[in-house]
Formats: structure tokens, sequence, C-alpha cells
């Protein structure tokens, strides 16, 4: 089963995970356009696009340990991941930018006053290298740095957990949640391997 999985995974083309990841952004669009959002479909674009904005920088966090404890194969997936989910990271700044905010001088007020903002805007220009260099021409050209560049993954969803509990209004569990996810996967790739053997599979 698990070798049918891995082959499955190698068989799929990169540009059919490219367009199954457009779909939700083109479907929020269209709730908003139709007035199916609720009061605020600006605001809730924004939301949405950020969640899963999260939900995949998570995803691509969980493939190494995945590898790592299990016979799955899923680093064909990485790139892919990680490249949808840093358009829906300029996506929802993008909505943020031109349909909510607007106003030039309001954008540069808000970078510098609201510490929300700061930080979400830093991890998009951590994960702006490694959109760029999401290729294999990249990969030739950097070597050996190409997987140093990378690392700036790790700060950058960090930052974006950071930018979602920091947001939230009252205390929301749901954040924090996601930022405890995080910390534990970042936190696994630099703790002994047979640590989470003796936790994951031994039970």
């Amino acid at each position: 089963m698990i070798d049918v999985v891995n082959r499955s995974v190698r068989a799929i083309p990169n540009w059919v995970l490219y367009v199954v990841g457009a779909v939700p952004v083109i479907w929020l669009y269209a709730l908003g356009f139709q007035n199916a959002l609720g009061a605020d479909p600006v605001d809730a674009i924004e939301r949405n696009l950020g969640l899963w904005a999260l939900w995949l920088l998570i995803a691509g966090l969980c493939i190494t340990p995945i590898q790592r404890l299990t016979p799955l194969r899923l680093i064909k997936l990485r790139r892919p991941i990680g490249v949808v989910a840093f358009f829906y990271v300029l996506v929802h700044f993008l909505t943020w930018l031109v349909l909510d905010v607007q106003i030039p001088s309001q954008i540069v007020a808000d970078i510098i006053k609201r510490p929300y903002v700061t930080v979400g805007m830093v991890a998009l220009l951590f994960l702006l290298p490694l959109a760029v260099t999401s290729n294999n021409w990249s990969i030739r050209k950097l070597g050996a740095r190409w997987r140093t560049v990378h690392k700036l993954v790790y700060p950058a969803v960090l930052l974006a957990g950071l930018h979602m509990v920091m947001q939230a209004k009252g205390f929301q569990l749901e954040p924090l949640v996601y930022l405890a996810a995080i910390a534990f996967l970042l936190a696994m790739r630099w703790m002994p391997l047979s640590s989470f053997r003796q936790v994951f599979v031994k039970r």
C-alpha cells in the first residue's frame, strides 16, 4: 500500500498540484463577488487566504518528519506546496493592500505601527527568496547555498504563526494550536530521531 502511494505521488505532474492549489483562491473571490461571505467579504477573503497559507506552510514542514518516521516518500510535494503557500501569502497581502487599506500612507503607517502587520511583512520578505529560487535553474546555480537560502522557511513559518496569534481578537485557541504545531515541527529538525521514534513508533 505504501509503495502504491509513493508511486502515485511521484506520478503526479507538478502543474496539476499548482492548478488544484489555486482553486480555493478562485472560489473565495467568486463567493466574495456574489456577496456570499457575509457583511465584510474583503475581511473574510483575507482571513481565509491567510489560513490557507498557514495550513500549506505547516504541511510543508510536515514532509521531513514524515520522511524520517515513516516509509512514505512525499518529498516531491514539498516544492509545489511551498510555491502554492507563497501564492496564498502573496494574494493575502495583495488583498489587504489593494482591497482593504488602499491608501498608500495608511499602508506604510500600518506596517510601522501595527506589530502583527510588521511581523506578517517580515514573514513575506523571508518567503520571497524561497519562491524566486524554487526552480531547477536556481538549484544548479546556487549549489550548496540553495539549502541555506531555503532554511529561511523556518523563521518565516514561525513568524506566520505569530502573525495569526497577534491579530486574533481576544483569546482564541486555534492560532495558539497552529503556533505550537509549528514550534514542535521545527524542534523535530534538531532533536535526535530516536526521541521521536520512542514516542510515535513504540507506543
